[in-house]
């Protein structure tokens, strides 16, 4: 037995035994163990001393938690990871039977359809993963184990654990992360920024390789297989074998650009080519884009047929030094699906030099979005690979990174397709980003309700503005910074949120963070021709001087064009240091505030009370209607903060029941509807009040734990308190459910795993408790028995689902889906809990009504005939992106210095 082996023998006896080595590779040794605790065998694989020298332990093993949570059928899982005696290991199953690399030296090439029913599903397993945020970095024949017939990817995530981990080091001590012959030209080059289609250029060549016999690049050194894919030399497998199908041999040359743009988008794209006999690709069908002079107008030619040219100006100018001075403007083709409604936020930024714009798009979960990247060099935008639930998204100073927020973090995503990285917890989604040069991300802060700032390395978010009660500011978002570190633009809202009319522009000194306004609009931004570029409520674009050195507007504003789509929850507007002015071109939204409303199941939308709007605040909202159905709790943002008011139904009196400046939510009715329970921050933190409905007598503190309270449900004996305690909206493992009978003093877990748990909801006999988690890696709807939530549990939603709401008689439950449907579950209890089946109602969010994750905020009538939700502002309708070339000679010649 080798050194190394009795070394790691002795470290590792209490978990594995280990038997002797099955072989090595580049980056580990692998070694078939027992493992102690599961009674089952192994392959436990040790990374190289050399390679652990670079990386280091504590990276390492924070990164390998990336790929920790893949669940996939083609994808071999990961079992632990650790440090032993200086080692760095990490284990996986042990898969008898042989890898596809050992086959392939068996038998040199593959029935053409048994290879590419492997690349296929390999594919699948790629593309979940990118999905995933996760890239493999090593596909190589050695990789993809066979077990029964299936492929299996083994390693997933360890080359990038390895190249994360070591970054820049990696390349100084002359290793690399992947295998020569199945590396992306980028990889080859040394470029630390890969993304999905460097792991679908490995897959090609793995593919090709099944079918000739031999990898596309062969070479009797590594550096002569390097040089030829850097060189990018066309290969085609029909060349060498004739049966190969010419789409077959198409998808592969695709996939086998030298530019990564030139790829497929995604290993799904590259899946359905492979089994499309209508595939091509060939200088036919290519279009020269980059033969145009200037880096859109080539998109612009493309897209000509499908696109609007706004202002009759043709595409005529290069971005740089060099450009000439004329001035053009054209919309920007994007998918099916991107033009509408916007997302939340602002919701597009430019680069620093001008050559791509990012921007807030729909994911596969329509309601859900993600990022996507339009470069100068593409024809098409890509999705930005790890970025579900992403808002506000800002690019880096270097524009090389974007920063952006989720529903509970502050995160950072390479152009290169490297997983996002977390900076900061912040529930501030929506309420914007910006990324300064001067060291900090600047975002909306929630406690205090102005600008915080975190560093751009990653912290604490602290806050740096103060609300100015003299004037009754309410809240600062939407920050935009000025360069050279001069300080930070944001608006500033008097009020509620959705009263635009009573904004202001104002920008903070960077010492200290005082501000001051400079004018009225609902959003602004810089350009570095000296001037603030901002938007009135109506979408009127506006610019005036503006004093970089003393922040104060110079000259009066000038109004430049209309039709800049804004409303009170989303804009999208930048400008480049170069010039370059993108924005969402469409009507402006907003309106007079949210509307109560009746749903029927058919999806038909009726006003409880036409004459009165109101402001559900954000980021949620509250609705629920008492026990007899006559009357409705909700939570109402006024001048005076966010309270608990009571609506009599329909078009009865509204009351107020809470007083208190602070944040009072969640409403919910006491089973004879005499009080109503809400969560409060009026104490150190968010607890439990009770006042009675009809707003006699004074608030009641009924549970004061030191975790916050941040939901609750009681039994219909109202002998059981069943709690959902801590978390910040979208966090991860923060959120738990708890159960304590009256007079207790201490909770107990009730659904306490490795997950979020939140959005509960008791069945009306109070035997079925539903809820929403986390543990397939996105919301889905599961239900228990209550109090013995472990003798039981069955997954109710199977595509994503959140906000389970019973029906009052039990039979029905309902949910919202990932794409925003309503959703009916039939369900019987003559045999336990059994689904009987599922139903579609309506979709929620085509007709703006409030469904978000983690909280119901709106409930269903006695009869279940109907939902009482709130119907949101009608939001911007956008038509297309759109660019101007030379903005900034517009803005010289009409408004000037």
């Amino acid at each position: 037995m080798t050194d190394i082996l009795s070394r790691l023998s002795a470290a590792l006896e209490d978990r594995y035994t280990l038997e002797h080595q099955l072989g090595e590779g580049g980056m580990a040794t692998v070694y078939l163990a027992e493992d102690l605790k599961h009674k089952r065998k192994v392959a436990l694989k040790v990374l190289k001393p050399e390679l652990a020298a670079v990386v280091g332990a504590e990276r390492f093993l924070a990164e390998i938690e990336t790929t920790a949570n893949l669940q996939h059928p083609h994808i071999l899982p990961l079992h632990d990871s650790g440090e032993a005696d200086s080692f760095l290991f990490y284990v996986m199953p042990y898969i008898e039977g042989e890898t596809l690399g050992d086959r392939l030296a068996r038998e040199r090439q593959l029935p053409v359809d048994e290879a590419v029913k492997i690349a296929v599903a390999v594919a699948g397993a790629l593309d979940y993963a990118h999905r995933k945020g996760v890239i493999h970095r090593d596909i190589k024949p050695g990789n993809i184990l066979m077990q029964d017939g299936q492929p299996v990817v083994a390693d997933f995530g360890i080359a990038l654990a390895v190249g994360a981990a070591g970054g820049a080091r990696l390349t100084e001590t002359g290793l690399s992360v992947g295998t020569p012959y199945y590396m992306s030209p980028e990889q080859a080059t040394g470029d630390q920024v890969i993304g999905p289609s460097s792991d679908v250029y490995a897959l090609a060549s793995v593919l090709y390789e099944m079918l000739v016999g031999e990898p596309p690049f062969p070479g009797a050194t590594a550096q002569a297989v390097l040089g030829k894919i850097i060189a990018g030399e066309k290969v085609s497998a029909t060349q060498h074998r004739a049966s190969i199908p010419l789409h077959v041999d198409a998808a592969i040359r695709r996939a086998l650009e030298k530019l990564p743009a030139d790829r497929f988008t995604t290993a799904e794209e590259f899946a359905k080519a492979l089994e499309d006999p209508a595939f091509a690709h060939g200088p036919a069908l290519r279009v020269a884009a980059a033969a145009a002079p200037g880096p859109w107008k080539a998109l612009a030619a493309v897209f000509a047929a499908a696109t609007v040219v706004l202002g009759g100006l043709l595409l005529s100018s290069a971005m740089g030094p060099d450009a000439p001075e004329r001035i053009s403007r054209f919309a920007v083709g994007l998918p099916e699906g991107h033009v509408g409604a916007l997302y939340p936020g602002e919701t597009v930024t430019i680069s620093p030099t001008g050559d791509a714009f990012v921007y807030t798009g729909p994911s596969e979960r329509r309601a859900i979005p993600q990022l996507w990247i339009r470069q100068r060099t593409q024809l098409e935008p890509r999705p930005m690979a790890g970025t579900e639930e992403a808002y506000d998204p800002s690019f880096s100073p270097d524009g090389q990174s974007v920063a952006y927020l989720t529903q509970s973090e502050i995160r950072t995503a390479s152009l290169g397709g490297e997983p996002p990285v977390t900076l900061a917890t912040s529930g501030a989604w929506g309420a914007g980003l910006t990324w300064a040069d001067d060291g900090y991300i600047y975002v909306f802060d929630a406690e205090s309700a102005g600008i915080g700032r975190v560093p751009d390395s990653g912290g604490e978010v602290e806050a740096w503005t103060t609300l100015d009660e003299d004037t009754d500011e309410s809240f600062h978002f939407w920050p935009e910074a000025l360069p050279d570190g001069a300080g930070i633009l944001f608006i500033v809202a008097h009020g509620g949120l959705s009263t635009t009319s009573a904004w202001d522009i104002a920008v903070a000194d960077p010492a200290t963070g005082e501000h001051k306004v400079l004018a009225d609009g609902t959003y602004a931004v810089y350009s570095q021709t000296g001037h603030l570029v901002y938007l009135s409520t109506e979408g009127t674009l506006l610019a005036a001087p503006f004093d970089l050195e003393t922040r104060e507007l110079t000259g009066p504003a000038v109004a430049l064009f209309e039709g800049v789509a804004i409303s009170a929850q989303s804009v999208g507007l930048d400008v480049a240091p170069d010039g370059t002015l993108v924005y969402w071109s469409g009507e402006a939204g907003g309106g007079p505030g949210a509307s109560l409303v009746w749903v029927d199941r058919d999806g038909t939308v009726t006003k409880v009370d036409p004459s009165w709007t109101f402001d559900a605040g954000a980021p949620e909202v509250g609705v629920e209607l008492s026990p007899d159905g006559t009357r409705a709790a909700i939570k109402i943002t006024t001048d005076a903060g966010e309270d608990i008011w009571v609506k009599e139904l329909d078009d009865g009196p509204l009351s107020r029941l809470t007083f208190d400046p602070t944040f009072d939510r969640r409403p919910r009715w006491s089973k004879d509807g005499t009080g109503i329970l809400f969560t409060s921050d009026r104490g150190e933190s968010t607890d439990l009040w009770k006042r009675p409905a009809n707003g006699t007598g004074p608030p009641e503190l009924v549970l004061d734990f030191e975790q916050a309270i941040n939901e609750v449900q009681q039994t219909p004996d109202e002998e059981w308190w069943i709690l959902r305690l801590g978390g910040i909206s979208g966090g991860t493992n923060q959120r738990d459910l708890v159960a304590m009978r009256r007079g207790d003093s201490i909770p107990t877990p009730l659904v306490a795993e490795p997950y979020d748990e939140k959005g509960m909801a008791l069945s009306p006999d109070g035997r079925w408790l539903a809820y929403e988690s986390t543990e397939t890696g996105r919301d889905e709807v599961y239900v228990r028995p209550f109090p013995d939530v472990n003798s039981g549990k069955w997954q109710v939603s199977s595509e994503g689902g959140h906000n389970p709401r019973w029906s009052k008689d039990g039979t029905e439950l309902f949910f919202v889906s990932a794409g925003g449907d309503m959703t009916a579950v039939d369900i019987a209890f003559d045999n336990g809990f059994r689904v009987r089946g599922t139903q579609p109602l309506f979709s929620t969010t085509e007709r703006i009504l409030f469904a978000q994750v983690n909280y119901a905020g709106w409930d269903v009538n006695p009869d279940g005939s109907r939902f009482l939700m709130v119907q949101t502002a009608p939001p911007a309708d956008v038509s297309a992106i759109v660019v101007v070339e030379n903005f900034s000679e517009e803005l010289k010649a009409k408004v000037g210095r």
